[in-house]
């Protein structure tokens, strides 16, 4: 159990997200778009599939699944967590991300049906699909994790 008190970063990430997209759903209309930076705007989108908007258009069942899975997963990343080393705060610190990512967005999919996005990327006219606060943190969990798997983030040595 030493490890779970990572879980405040868990908890950080889905207030953030559920705040962030609170505030975007009561100050925007759906598609509407607003230029921040070159290359960034705020665009409230709905999410009705997984990343990428992967099976959005599959016609409902794919809510259920998807909040299944975020539950499943959830579940197995807090296991994970009990069972981890005192030493590996990094990978805590990386599930906690993970784990308060698939919660943030489990929310949104079992109160809404979909997930808002809201954060856009360009170039040009090209745009990455739009995300959220929960996907971020999902994001830099993963990303952690890989620089903790490849050893390129060292603990610093207890003596």
């Amino acid at each position: 159990m030493r490890n779970l008190n990572w879980l405040w970063l868990s908890l950080l990430a889905v207030v953030l997200d559920q705040a962030s997209k609170l505030a975007i759903d009561a100050s925007m209309t759906l598609y509407q778009s607003i230029p921040l930076l070159p290359s960034f705007n705020l665009t409230y989108v709905h999410n009705t599939g997984a990343a990428f908007s992967f099976l959005s258009e599959a016609g409902g069942w794919q809510r259920w699944f998807f909040s299944g899975l975020a539950l499943v997963i959830s579940v197995m990343i807090a296991v994970w967590l009990t069972r981890l080393q005192k030493h590996e705060t990094l990978l805590a610190a990386a599930l906690s991300l993970v784990l308060g990512g698939a919660i943030g967005n489990l929310i949104d999919r079992l109160a809404y049906g979909y997930v808002i996005d809201f954060l856009d990327v360009y170039v040009g006219s090209w745009h990455w699909p739009a995300f959220n606060i929960a996907d971020s943190a999902i994001t830099l969990g993963v990303a952690l994790m890989l620089l903790d798997s490849l050893g390129l983030i060292k603990p610093k040595s207890q003596d």
